[in-house]
Order: C-alpha cells, then structure tokens, then sequence
C-alpha cells in the first residue's frame, strides 16, 4: 500500500528548489551530524536552502531515542554513536545509501505523519523503478520486500530504514537504501527492534539485481522530485575531504 499523498496536491513550482548534493567518500558519522545541525539553524534562521545529501558511512551503529540496550549484540565489533533521531539501533556502512533530508516540514503541510509518508512513498517510488515492490507494515518502520514463496512460512526483509527529527520544523536525519552492504553486518544488533521469526535484511543486489550506487541516486533523485514535487539542483557535497574521514 502506497502513503497518501493528499497534502501534496500542489504544482512543483510552489516549493523552492532543493540542493541535492552526494560525497564521494565515505564521511565521518559525527562530523555530518554536526553538519546536519548547523544546516537545519541556517534554514530556519537564515533561509539557507533546503538540502538532500546523499553519502555512505564507514561502518558503524547508531542508537536512536529508544534504542534498548539489549538490542545492541556485539557493542565491540563497530562504533556506536547516540544519533538523536526516533527510533532504535540501525547500522551504516558502505554499500548503503544514505540520505539525509533537511526540508521545512513547516512550509510543507506541517504534518510530521504525512512527511514520514512521504519519506516512506520516495523508498517505494525509487525502488519501483527496479521493478522491486516496496511496502509499509503497520508497526514496522521502513520499507519492506515480501519474499514468501507459495505455500512457505512468512519471510519479509527490510530494504531501507527510516529515521527522522525535527528541530523548529526543519528534518534532519533521513532515509537509507541498501544498495549492496555486507549484510552480515546488522547481525550486531537487533536491527529497528524487531526480532520475529521470518524477518530480516536485504539489499537490491542480493535480490539479484546488478544495480550500482550511481543507479540508485540516478532513482532517489527521479523520485524525490515525484514524490516531494519539487525539482532538485546539484550542489557540491558538504565538508571538505579532510572533515568528511
């Protein structure tokens, strides 16, 4: 089932363009949140433009506000970092397509549900394009690929995550799309909480498809501008090489 898209019935003129930037180097986990916060105070304070940005991580676990300890399995195998966003543990690293999303929520309908549906319509949109059916479960974040073969037990696996705050109205944190990580690495935490039998992770490639990092920016860009009617400009990626590592 796809997000209602009601609140967006406006023309892609009515917002202003979007910076869409991609770091070419996997960049330094605290270094791009102290980057997110000084972005969201300058849009909300300055009117610096809204921004996507595209980039990978080394690999690493983030805790989210209700991150439980015991979901952490192997605290020594990456770094762990407090991310300050909703939800639990999740993991980064390279082969995973992240996107951080710092947009007015204000000037965009002013409804946090209708922007997570949002966030979650851009996964399905993007991933459609890979004829990949992405879908949303009640009581499970993120986006979803059912992989029950007939007449087998249920087996679901979760393609991209979803985790997002707000300060002043103004996103920070944001999405991520496993393109082709090593998936053996979220076996260090209980991935998002959930633990039921005949859940777990996947990635576009190890559902079979030869799809590369630049084919899936190629994807998110065409469906973000769908989704969030609004056109994007490239922008060079934040932080210099040297902060980035």
């Amino acid at each position: 089932m796809k997000p209602s898209l009601h609140l967006y019935m406006r023309r892609m003129t009515d917002f202003p363009p979007v910076e869409w930037a991609v770091s070419p180097a996997p960049v330094d986990y605290e270094a791009a949140l102290a980057f997110m916060q000084r972005r969201v105070q300058a849009i909300r304070e300055t009117g610096a433009p809204e921004l996507v940005w595209l980039l990978e991580h080394p690999p690493l676990y983030t805790a989210g506000t209700s991150a439980r300890a015991e979901d952490l399995k192997d605290a020594g195998r990456f770094p762990v970092y407090e991310a300050g966003r909703g939800g639990q543990y999740t993991y980064h690293g390279p082969g995973q397509r992240v996107a951080y999303v710092m947009l007015d929520v204000g000037q965009r309908g002013r409804d946090v549900r209708d922007f997570v549906a949002r966030l979650e319509a851009w996964i399905i949109e993007a991933l459609d394009q890979f004829n990949v059916k992405g879908e949303i479960r009640d009581g499970r974040v993120g986006v979803w690929v059912d992989r029950t073969q007939p007449g087998g037990p249920l087996r679901e696996d979760k393609i991209a995550a979803i985790g997002l705050r707000l300060k002043r109205w103004v996103s920070f944190h944001g999405i991520s799309l496993n393109v082709e990580p090593d998936l053996s690495h979220f076996t260090g935490i209980t991935p998002c909480g959930i633990s039921e039998d005949g859940l777990g992770v996947t990635s576009l490639v190890d559902l079979g498809l030869p799809v590369t990092m630049d084919d899936a920016d190629d994807a998110l860009k065409k469906a973000f501008r769908k989704v969030f009617l609004s056109e994007v400009v490239d922008a060079p990626a934040p932080l210099s090489e040297a902060q980035a590592s």
